[in-house]
């Protein structure tokens, strides 16, 4: 079993890295013995996480990477290329969410929105695909999506929008890149207390919501565990196209 998860020889690029589940991602993937290349916008706090990963014997690069610059991803991808090789997984992760509701929002709220976590998301992809394709040797794309790609709660609609673009953006990708051996797959985390929201959860409104959880409690960034390796390894070789939801029964509610 050990064999079938095995990243060992596997380049990770990591967006969103510097924080939250990227950051938990980037650990775990590191831990079971990936490269990985960590990539956001803050520099300090990838550099942070290069040295604790390399402190521990792993291997991992900052790069800097900002997704709604089209013309930083093809420098992001050289400095990875440079540091380790080819990427063979991309870990598709950053994005933002700004809480207002839907007639509150403005135009510039839903470019920032829609162009971290959809744009810039896809134009990614679509780079790390194109050098996938030249190699003519395969790889795996994990987009990370949402359960409000599925469902929705109110004060998030550009959110939940471009999640719901992420979660068909994958099995469009899916679908064309499967002859070049690329497999597609997104990843659907419910609600995860990370540093950004952990005080929420204490709040009369974050009790309320994690009652409505059927497990009757908020996720941990740990349980993302299982899934990350699943879809980072060849365990998952047969699926592509795929939407794997971690949320504690959240949608079933």
């Amino acid at each position: 079993m050990s064999d079938l998860f095995d990243i060992s020889k596997e380049v990770i690029l990591v967006t969103g890295a510097s924080q939250g589940l990227g950051r938990q991602f980037a650990r775990v993937l590191s831990a079971h013995g990936a490269a990985v290349v960590l990539a956001a916008r803050q520099v300090a706090k990838l550099k942070s996480l290069e040295d604790e990963i390399k402190a521990k014997g792993g291997r991992a690069v900052a790069a800097q990477l900002d997704v709604t610059d089209m013309a930083a991803i093809p420098a992001a991808l050289d400095a990875a290329e440079a540091a380790f090789g080819p990427v063979t997984v991309l870990i598709n992760n950053a994005g933002i969410a700004i809480e207002k509701l839907a007639t509150d929002q403005t135009e510039a709220d839903w470019d920032a929105v829609i162009n971290a976590n959809l744009k810039g998301a896809y134009f990614l992809a679509t780079e790390v695909a194109r050098r996938m394709m030249a190699r003519k040797q395969g790889g795996n794309i994990v987009n990370i999506a949402s359960v409000l790609g599925t469902g929705v709660l109110k004060a998030v609609s550009p959110y939940a929008i471009s999640k719901a673009g992420m979660i068909q953006g994958t099995k469009a990708m899916a679908l064309e890149l499967a002859g070049n051996g690329i497999r597609v797959n997104a990843l659907a985390p419910g609600y995860i207390d990370t540093e950004m929201n952990h005080d929420f959860w204490s709040t009369p409104a974050g009790e309320r919501l994690a009652k409505r959880i059927p497990q009757r409690r908020v996720g941990a960034e740990s349980d993302l565990d299982g899934a990350i390796m699943l879809l980072a390894s060849n365990a998952s070789r047969y699926m592509t196209g795929t939407v794997v939801t971690v949320d504690g029964g959240f949608l079933l509610s």
